[in-house]
């Protein structure tokens, strides 16, 4: 497959969903929410013990999905809390930067690049991921200590009235300044994967670009999104209606009476129930709704083979309790993979948008550019080109008839 043509502008932001329909990127995002889902889920029952419940009890409370809101907690445990969501958030940002790089390869016309290639060039490029929102964070922290440091000083009797008053215009610019690194620090959290997974930023250029991008692209970050959303929800609508007519087309056949019948609908219902309790549709149902709503867009595509979730009425048996058990950890894979899809589409769409913004801004074209990869590729031809020019062949590794004509003259 040759390169992808763009037209740097909107009309690419309808390439997303195609784009990232991808088993490459959705798996991507599916090893990278798993990770931080692990780590999440370990940090957060580690916290609610700390605070004083029970393993077993809040086991049975919270089961796949704990959270430690609604519980008196030490601080000890809000920083175990919080750093386990953390951890799940930067899980997110990898990925995202591991499927801009796939997509940027992928508008080059190179569908070889591997999601092993993309997670070690991950693990190369992860301080700008992580400290380029971190240095907004430091500059917002900067003017507003200053702030604050001015307005101690303000105190002062007599002399504080015209320190506040006489500067006042420079108070006002580094109010502006710091507003506008708020919503820096938004479109940083947004695009610093895309930056360093297509442009190859380190956290400084990470952080020029953020800055450039906010000021330079504002009206188009917000349009660009306003097509982007609605694309988002309707991919997940779509991809989420498969996967579900899916399963039920399976309880379908596999539940009728010639075959495993109610024993059947007993694990489904039971192994459904743990993946996703009531609380929890209600809650996507509700997003849902309210996204639609939004976007003002109303639609429901009917279930062909609906999927039921609700718990079995009587005690099922130990080994179906464990089937089921087994057939959650599915399920829940299932889960990720619709999420990961719709993570997918988010992080193509930002890097569609990067690419385009920096086509507008500095006319330059990223696709027509060589990264990093060819120039390795590059150097690496070019050492194997002249290691044969300096290293000839031996006489040993002649052709027997050029050994024969050289005897010959010398003779």
């Amino acid at each position: 497959m040759g390169p992808i043509n763009l037209y740097y502008d909107f009309r690419d932001i309808f390439r997303a969903p195609r784009l990232a329909l991808s088993g490459k990127k959705i798996w991507i995002f599916i090893v990278g929410n798993l990770g931080g889902f692990i780590v999440y889920w370990i940090s957060s029952y580690l916290s609610i013990f700390l605070s004083g419940i029970s393993f077993n009890h809040a086991l049975a409370q919270y089961g796949l999905y704990p959270f430690l809101y609604g519980n008196e907690a030490q601080w000890y445990s809000w920083f175990i809390y919080y750093a386990g969501i953390s951890a799940w958030v930067l899980a997110i940002l990898f990925s995202c930067t591991a499927v801009s790089r796939v997509t940027l390869k992928q508008l080059k016309g190179n569908d070889f690049f591997s999601s092993g290639d993309a997670w070690s060039y991950v693990s190369k490029h992860w301080h700008a991921i992580v400290f380029s929102p971190a240095a907004v964070i430091l500059i917002i922290a900067f003017f507003i200590l200053f702030a604050g440091l001015f307005a101690f000083i303000c105190t002062t009797p007599f002399l504080g009235e015209f320190l506040f008053a006489v500067p006042y215009v420079i108070y006002f610019l580094g109010s502006i300044f710091t507003i506008y690194s708020l919503i820096v620090l938004f479109v940083s959290i947004l695009y610093t994967p895309a930056i360093v997974g297509v442009y190859e930023e380190d956290t400084m250029g990470t952080v020029f670009n953020s800055y450039s991008i906010t000021i330079g692209h504002a009206w188009r970050i917000v349009l660009y999104h306003i097509l982007l959303l609605p694309l988002l929800v309707l991919g997940l609508e779509i991809f989420s209606w498969f996967s579900m007519n899916s399963i039920g087309f399976i309880n379908y056949i596999f539940g009728s009476e010639w075959f495993m019948g109610a024993e059947l609908t007993n694990i489904t219902n039971y192994a459904y129930s743990l993946v996703c309790p009531q609380w929890m549709c209600d809650a996507v149902s509700s997003l849902r709704n309210q996204l639609l709503d939004l976007f003002g867009v109303y639609f429901y595509l009917p279930s062909i083979f609906p999927v039921s979730c609700t718990i079995p009425p009587t005690a099922i048996s130990s080994a179906q309790t464990f089937a089921s058990t087994l057939l959650s950890m599915s399920y829940f894979l299932i889960g990720f993979s619709i999420i990961s899809y719709g993570l997918s589409i988010l992080s193509v769409g930002e890097t569609l948008m990067f690419v385009t913004f920096k086509k507008k801004s500095d006319d330059d074209d990223i696709l027509s550019r060589k990264d990093e990869d060819e120039i390795e590729e590059d150097i690496d031809d070019e050492f194997t080109f002249d290691e044969d020019i300096n290293n000839p062949q031996d006489e040993e590794s002649l052709p027997s008839s050029i050994e024969h004509d050289s005897v010959q003259e010398e003779e």
